[in-house]
């Protein structure tokens, strides 16, 4: 196994994991009485991902590893895992809004209205980096902004919807 091919499984198998935690909150925040909005975009979440991980394998798992730019991505997988640590059970793939809940404002929210999408710019253009496949993180990182520009603007119109069903709950 090479240096690249142990970076992929490791970063495969972290996906694959996270696709697991996701969809076990989801099942709970549903469980509980959320409901999911905006689901029609999803698949091309999942073709954007699945294609930018299938090209990395395909072009990139005997590739030589470039230090200063898996530095970089671990750097962001800090990052990541502070995103996971603050939303914990709400963290999800989806847009699942639990009625009545307080949005979050801590942690890397403090900062950002959507910290896991700036990882995941990060990350779809510098993992490509550390296989030398700059062709790759451009591409995909287009693709990625054309999916994000679809999800922020339903993520904000749900969440947006939220607090209208929170505040007529109140009423």
């Amino acid at each position: 196994m090479t240096t690249a091919e142990l970076i992929l499984a490791l970063v495969t198998l972290q996906r694959a994991g996270e696709l697991v935690f996701a969809q076990r909150n989801t099942s709970r925040l549903l469980a509980r009485g959320a409901i999911e909005l905006a689901p029609g975009h999803y698949p091309l979440i999942v073709a954007v991902h699945a294609g930018w991980l299938i090209s990395l394998w395909w072009f990139g798992h005997d590739q030589d590893v470039n230090v200063t730019a898996l530095a970089a991505y671990l750097v962001l997988q800090c990052l990541r895992f502070w995103v996971f640590r603050t939303l914990c059970s709400r963290w999800t793939t989806r847009i699942i809004v639990l009625p009545g809940e307080t949005l979050v404002s801590d942690g890397p929210y403090r900062f950002l209205s959507h910290p896991n999408y700036v990882v995941v710019v990060g990350e779809i253009a510098v993992l490509p980096l550390v296989f030398y496949l700059p062709w790759i993180a451009a591409i995909f990182s287009v693709l990625n902004a054309i999916v994000l520009a679809i999800r922020i603007r339903a993520e904000n119109r749900a969440l947006a919807a939220s607090r209208q069903i929170t505040m007529a709950g109140t009423s």
